[in-house]
């Protein structure tokens, strides 16, 4: 998995691309957390991610808490229908913001 950053206006945005996968899911646990408590509002961008598993979800699922403690917020954007069908299920899509594109994400957080 591969993760780009870009600031955008006032959010910064992390762009994945690949699986986020238990092989993978260190990769963003390395950044996510540090990103989200160092910036007021961030987009995770899935638009290019084909699969998230459980270890995957639990990643984002702590960087969603530390940016809730950290009075930041944090959206997802770009979900596949299949990975939709992951947050659906799991009941994952009532705990984030999640916006079809990166731009509907930064309006709805900032």
């Amino acid at each position: 998995m591969e993760i780009s950053e870009d600031i955008r206006g006032t959010a910064l945005v992390l762009s994945l691309t690949g699986r986020l996968d238990s092989n993978t899911a260190s990769d963003l646990e390395h950044v996510l957390p540090a990103r989200v408590e160092g910036q007021a509002a961030t987009v995770v961008d899935l638009s290019q991610v084909s699969y998230v598993s459980s270890a995957g979800l639990r990643v984002l699922l702590k960087g969603a808490k530390t940016a809730r403690a950290s009075g930041h917020r944090l959206a997802l954007s770009g979900l596949a229908p299949s990975v939709r069908e992951v947050f659906d299920i799991s009941g994952f899509s009532t705990i984030f913001t999640i916006e079809p594109d990166v731009e509907a994400a930064i309006a709805a957080i900032a």
